[in-house]
Order: C-alpha cells, then sequence, then structure tokens
C-alpha cells in the first residue's frame, strides 16, 4: 500500500510541475488568462497529494498494534470484545 501511495504522491506532484512550467513558457505567449488558471489548479494539487500520501488504508491496521504495556492492551482487548470480560 505504501508504494502505491507514494506513485501516487508522485505523479501528482509531477503533474503540478508540468502545469506550471507549460503555463509560463508555452501557454502564456497566446493567453495570460489561461496560464493563471493553470496555476491555480497546480496551486491545488500539492495539498490534495499530501492527503492521498498520508491517509491510511483498510489494510494499515495501525489502531490494533499493542502498545508494550500489558495492562492497557488488556484494557482495550477487554472494550474491542476480544477478550472476555472475568467474573
Amino acid at each position: 500500500m505504501y508504494a502505491r501511495r507514494r506513485h501516487q504522491y508522485f505523479a501528482m506532484m509531477g503533474t503540478c510541475i508540468v502545469l506550471f512550467v507549460l503555463a509560463w513558457s508555452v501557454v502564456r505567449l497566446w493567453s495570460v488568462p489561461a496560464a493563471v488558471a493553470m496555476c491555480v489548479v497546480a496551486m491545488l494539487i500539492p495539498p490534495v497529494a499530501a492527503m492521498v500520501a498520508n491517509r491510511r488504508g483498510p489494510e494499515d491496521r495501525w489502531w490494533d498494534d499493542p502498545s508494550g504495556d500489558p495492562k492497557s492492551d488488556e484494557w482495550w482487548d477487554e472494550l474491542d470484545g476480544k477478550k472476555r470480560r472475568q467474573q
């Protein structure tokens, strides 16, 4: 999963750079408003790329990892219903 998120991140950031470069090296010669619009779109890509790269997938089971404290882990297992409560 990490590799797929990393590839998506780099693809989005590469698209961002290409949009900036094309906007001010080629498109501005024909239409400055189109170049500005391309830059606005390119400006919105990095925050979305960061969200894509940092989101957790369904396979990322970080909440089930033990904390290292046996008493705390036992308490959380009881709350999650993994262990029956001892009476």
